[in-house]
């Protein structure tokens, strides 16, 4: 029987990613340490902060044959693996950096959006 969960690759991306994320942060570090170029500084940190990162809530996951997924149509319900009240993942590019609770905005009670719980420590690379 086919199933649509994937299996996520080695973990070399992530290890790339980790290297790549270090790097920078010592970048980061050393120009802050540097007090006559705080100007350049906060120029490079502030094109840093403006690149676009893609963030998406975890709700939860499920796994179906082809034949159930195949068969869904408007109005289907799909179960997922989390119940009421468990926290969800909050991912950034594919790495989960936090967990959450689901709340409705005070400012708008028609949208709902992520208080954080929990923020997950990055693991450093050897």
């Amino acid at each position: 029987m086919a199933q649509t969960k994937v299996e996520a690759e080695p973990d070399q991306p992530d290890e790339q990613l980790d290297r790549a994320i270090e790097e920078l942060r010592g970048v980061l570090r050393e120009e802050e340490k540097r007090p006559d170029d705080a100007f350049q500084s906060g120029a490079n940190s502030s094109i840093i902060m403006t690149i676009p990162v893609d963030v998406q809530i975890i709700l939860g996951s499920t796994e179906m044959p082809v034949s159930e997924l195949m068969a869904l149509q408007k109005g289907s319900t799909v179960a997922l693996n989390r119940r009421i009240g468990e926290p969800v993942d909050v991912v950034v590019n594919g790495r989960r950096i936090a967990r959450g609770e689901i709340t409705v905005l005070d400012n708008d009670p028609t949208r709902f959006g992520i208080r954080l719980t929990e923020i997950i420590a990055a693991t450093k690379s050897a």
